[in-house]
């Protein structure tokens, strides 16, 4: 038993080594589809979103490498849940379906590993402060945990266990902290300007390989700076916006050291556009562009990246969707 733990740890460090990108860029987007705002006493949110992530770029730190035999395709599902409690105090969910598909191609040879199934959840408390920086401004912070839901020892056909990156889950609990900041100002009402930040400091997966090794990835920061603007159009409320987007990964660590080729820093611009359907329904979309990525080592990174879905509002005295909720 301890000869095969050995191998698989052998196995996944020389594929780490020639293909690995970070999780979180190719996975889940956990902490991206965070930030469901509070809708007065007793209001209910649901959020039904798909996520399509396309990483296609080969990258050399910040040098794009020309190659294109290596793609990574991530679907993903994502359901949202908010209460607010009161009119300060909500608390929020977020459950998760994914598949995950890598595919590399050469010599005429296409090599495709895929997985399936629920991912990760994450609860997050958050209390607001409403005119804290003036008559139409918004104060949110929050935190709370992702819950370790999701498979983290999903094998092949083989029966090898596949690599951290391509489960659908972590196997690890980790700590989320939140804080969020819009304004609306005299010279134009409709128009709403934003700032988020989202950190996640990541536990251990002490079971990892059937706990040959224990696995942790990198802490991450994203930042977001937002803003929207609102019009009547054929007697429909629309709302585009535009949203920059700064994350930050530390490299992710096996039994203690630092694995290459993972982590980095990118900086992406988010174009998007939603909807009013109904005062309870809202159609959202938006496309994520990276405009610079820098990478630790040689990885995949992001391509582009596009969700799409609707938020009901249930018993909401406001009737106010967070629409720069990336």
């Amino acid at each position: 038993m301890y000869i095969r733990h050995v191998l698989i740890l052998l196995i996944f460090l020389s594929i780490q080594s020639l293909y690995s990108q970070t999780c979180c860029s190719g996975g889940i987007p956990l902490s991206n589809s965070l930030g469901l705002s509070n809708e007065g006493k007793g209001s209910v949110q649901l959020g039904l979103h798909y996520d399509y992530n396309n990483l296609s770029t080969l990258n050399a730190g910040s040098d794009k490498l020309d190659d294109d035999s290596r793609h990574r395709i991530t679907h993903s599902a994502l359901f949202n849940i908010g209460y607010s409690i009161t009119n300060r105090w909500s608390v929020e969910t977020l459950f998760t379906w994914v598949n995950q598909r890598r595919i590399i191609n050469q010599f005429g040879n296409t090599d495709l590993q895929q997985t399936s199934g629920f991912g990760d959840a994450v609860v997050l408390a958050k209390y607001s402060f409403p005119k804290i920086l003036g008559e139409t401004s918004d104060v949110t912070l929050g935190a709370g945990s992702k819950i370790p839901l999701g498979s983290f020892d999903e094998v092949n056909g083989d029966g090898i266990t596949y690599i951290a990156d391509l489960q659908p889950g972590s196997g690890a609990w980790d700590i989320i902290l939140f804080a969020s900041f819009s304004k609306n100002f005299k010279f134009r009402p409709t128009t709403t300007f934003s700032a988020r930040v989202i950190n996640r400091i990541t536990g251990e997966n002490k079971e990892y390989l059937d706990g040959a090794s224990i696995y942790e990835y990198g802490d991450e920061t994203q930042l977001f700076f937002g803003v929207t603007d609102q019009f009547l159009v054929f007697n429909t409320i629309i709302n585009p916006g535009l949203t920059f987007k700064y994350r930050s990964a530390n490299r992710d660590i096996i039994d203690g050291n630092e694995l290459d080729n993972t982590g980095g820093k990118w900086l992406f611009v988010i174009p998007s556009l939603s909807i009013k359907l109904s005062p309870e329904i809202t159609f959202l979309n938006k496309l994520e562009l990276p405009v610079i990525s820098n990478v630790d080592g040689t990885q995949l990174t992001p391509t582009y990246r596009f969700s799409s879905g609707f938020v009901f509002n249930l018993n909401g005295k406001k009737n106010k969707i967070n629409l720069n909720s990336e």
